[in-house]
């Protein structure tokens, strides 16, 4: 196996180890997030109906024109500012987050300091 591939399956094994924990329902939906090396994605899913209640990324015609590259810490802002919106819109303010298996560094983490500047209860 590549190194690639062999960092791919340890962070599958983040990822599920946890999942254990994390359940979203409709009250308190799960925020997940995805980061390609280009991009970065974000959902809130209610794990109970198997749904996605609300969504944002950085592919996003509206987002994508203020943005000059998808995969840095601003465009990571503006998407958490931007799912923040979209939830209280939805009427959901209490999250739970879901790094799915990144390390709270970075892009991460600025995401979820500006949904939490959004009004987004972790």
């Amino acid at each position: 196996m590549s190194e690639k591939t062999i960092a791919v399956v340890r962070r599958r094994r983040r990822q599920l180890r946890t999942r254990k924990r994390l359940h979203g329902t409709e009250e308190r939906p799960r925020l997940a997030i995805f980061r390609s090396s280009k991009h970065i994605y974000v959902q809130l899913i209610n794990d109970d109906l198997g749904v996605t209640l609300v969504a944002a990324s950085s592919l996003d015609p509206e987002i994508r024109k203020s943005l000059t590259y998808g995969g840095n810490k601003a465009a990571a802002g503006i998407i958490g500012k931007t799912i923040a919106e979209r939830a209280k819109q939805k009427g959901l303010s209490a999250i739970c987050f879901d790094r799915r298996g990144y390390r709270y560094h970075g892009r991460v983490a600025a995401l979820a300091d500006a949904a939490r500047e959004g009004g987004l209860q972790f």
